[in-house]
């Protein structure tokens, strides 16, 4: 009885200290120059994927400036995580009238 008392704690203690898995990462594809979607809701911790479908090249690039991909080719793909809940805006550096904007809420893993 006390070996099976012990065992039950031992799992329960592993339950605990395993960390909350991470909120899948969700796509921003970039065609006909613009962000597809323009705006996305997600939880804090989610990482967003940026795809270049475009035959231009794009940047991804905070309108606070706290994450550039730089220049993304036709087919590269860049990911961002959100760390903390927040409205982020962004850009295409190289073309400014490219806007996206993503909103961070508090993570429902909490």
């Amino acid at each position: 009885m006390k070996t099976l008392a012990m065992a039950a704690l031992t799992a329960l203690t592993l339950l605990a200290a395993a960390p909350a898995p991470s909120p899948p990462a969700v796509t921003v594809h970039i065609e006909d120059f613009a962000f597809v979607p323009a705006r996305l809701t997600v939880d804090a911790g989610t990482s967003v994927r940026f795809v270049n479908d475009d035959g231009e090249a794009h940047t991804v690039t905070a309108a606070d400036k706290s994450f550039d991909s730089e220049g993304l080719d036709t087919g590269a793909q860049w990911t961002h995580r959100f760390a903390k809940p927040g409205t982020y805006a962004y850009f295409c550096e190289l073309h400014p009238y490219m806007k996206g904007t993503i909103v961070v809420r508090p993570s429902s893993q909490s």
